[in-house]
């Protein structure tokens, strides 16, 4: 007997239907799955078994072939462990034909226990679209499933429970998850009240909150970029529902959503230099996302920059412009999202004092070079704001409690509020994240400016793309002071914040 049962595969964040179909033939033995499936897949069938065994429930006589289908495309999660279980239930007659329009997925424990999944928000997302009303899920993934919101969601805790309810033993009683609007946890997280001096670093770090700009902080060890860097997240503005939906997909299938929660806050992700390549920009067998995906709608910030291995930073250049990132295998591409604001920190040389007023460097000019050397003009050119961290005096460390958080978060939201309304139906977030032709469109010059800017790009020698983001800065400070028209103050302070670049990498 012939019996077919939905399921659900990912690849990425692309969720597609998949069909197992179950083949009993009572003369012969053995259990074959097909359909391209990887070594979680074929030890499906010992799962199974001992599920049925320990289960005290009949395990089907004959000779089983299971296909998953579409069978060109591969497939390698123990989440197909349900759908076989009840596909080779249904072949041998021992449970009630379900409907195509439901879904099952699960990994099975050897006692019929289901075990947690990943990627379940992304599946149930696509259950709409894919034609699918109902989801069944194991209990402890229900109410991530339920957060999609349009399609109902069962949970289960163990193979006899669900049968119960397949064979209307017991009642179901589907969740239906609701947004609801929420403000950002913000407890617990650092203040800038605490940071003591470092009012450009701190204005620098207010100007990229409100556009998204990318950040680099050069100074000496112990003069604050770090603390500065963890106090980013405390005055960026409350994502909107897309964008937490989209982040806690992407935690989601990194198996990092707990509890059935979607994220509250924007993510700040700080991976160690040591990180490798995959990492650092995702892969691996299933590819996987990596740091820069796990930052998407928030901070990816990279301690000690220079550290890192050259490969690893230049995965970085182009995401970092386009916003997605591919990763392309033998079985197939994946893209992810990555539009995060990268901040970076690093020393001016390898001992950390060369360039410090009163301090004493002992590398040599071939030493701080070479340190200098690892991060390439390319990736530099894509930084939008260049800041150095002084070591503060006395006077500084001693002087009162700054200006707080949220004082600067309310700024960065009314600069935010400005780009919605200015970018409304065009996709755009933030003045980061705008093209060539937005740049023309909306970097609207005044001809004071325009001549101010025609001036420091003959001076500075910048290039198309520096060109762009100089425009996209002064638009953010343009913003941050509520001015329709960019302004020769606004280029001003946009330009100083590409000085650095020339005094330590000579450009």
């Amino acid at each position: 007997m012939l019996a077919t049962v939905t399921s659900l595969g990912l690849q990425g964040l692309y969720c597609y239907r998949v069909t197992v179909e179950a083949d009993l033939v009572e003369d012969g033995h053995g259990f074959e799955i097909v359909g391209l499936p990887g070594a979680a897949v074929k030890e499906s069938r010992e799962r199974v078994r001992a599920s049925l065994r320990n289960g005290d429930l009949s395990y089907p006589d004959g000779r089983i072939t299971v296909n998953l289908a579409p069978a060109d495309t591969a497939k390698d999660s123990p989440i197909y462990d349900l759908p076989v279980l009840l596909a080779l239930l249904r072949a041998g007659n021992l449970l009630p034909e379900q409907p195509q329009e439901y879904a099952f997925i699960g990994e099975l424990s050897m006692s019929g226990e289901l075990r947690p999944a990943k990627g379940v928000l992304p599946m149930a997302r696509a259950c709409a679209g894919l034609g699918i009303s109902r989801l069944y899920v194991p209990q402890v993934n229900a109410a991530e499933a339920a957060l999609a919101g349009d399609v109902e969601v069962v949970g289960v805790s163990n193979v006899q429970e669900l049968l119960e309810l397949l064979n209307g033993h017991r009642p179901t009683v589907p969740l239906q998850g609701e947004w609801a609007p929420f403000e950002p946890d913000m407890e617990g997280l650092p203040d800038f009240s605490e940071v003591r001096g470092q009012e450009q670093a701190k204005r620098a770090l207010e100007i990229a909150a409100a556009g998204g700009h990318n950040v680099i902080m050069v100074g000496p060890p112990g003069a604050g970029k770090s603390m500065l860097a963890k106090r980013l997240p405390s005055i960026l503005p409350p994502m909107t529902r897309e964008e937490t939906l989209e982040a806690s997909e992407l935690h989601s299938v990194a198996g990092l959503l707990t509890d059935g929660k979607l994220l509250t806050s924007r993510p700040f992700r700080a991976p160690h230099h040591t990180i490798s390549n995959v990492g650092l920009a995702g892969g691996g067998t299933r590819a996987r996302p990596g740091e820069l995906s796990l930052a998407h709608c928030g901070v990816l910030f990279l301690d000690e920059l220079p550290e890192f291995s050259r490969s690893a930073l230049e995965v970085l250049r182009q995401p970092l412009e386009d916003g997605v990132i591919t990763i392309s295998r033998a079985s197939g591409s994946v893209t992810y999202p990555s539009r995060c604001m990268m901040v970076a920190a690093l020393n001016p040389c390898p001992c950390g004092q060369f360039g410090v007023e009163g301090g004493r460097c002992f590398c040599s000019q071939a030493d701080i070079a070479r340190y200098l050397r690892r991060i390439s003009g390319p990736l530099l050119d894509r930084i939008d704001l260049q800041v150095e961290v002084a070591p503060l005096s006395f006077d500084e460390i001693s002087t009162p409690p700054a200006e707080s958080s949220a004082a600067i978060r309310e700024r960065v939201c009314a600069a935010r509020e400005r780009q919605v309304e200015r970018f409304r139906g065009t996709g755009i977030a933030s003045n980061s994240a705008m093209g060539h032709r937005q740049v023309a469109e909306y970097c609207v010059l005044s001809p004071e400016a325009k001549e101010f800017l025609g001036g420091a790009y003959s001076a500075m020698r910048l290039s198309a793309r520096s060109y762009d983001r100089l425009c996209k800065v002064a638009r953010t400070i343009a913003d941050l002071a509520g001015a329709d028209v960019i302004a020769p103050e606004h280029l001003a302070e946009a330009v100083q914040y590409r000085a650095l670049d020339r005094k330590y990498w000579k450009r």
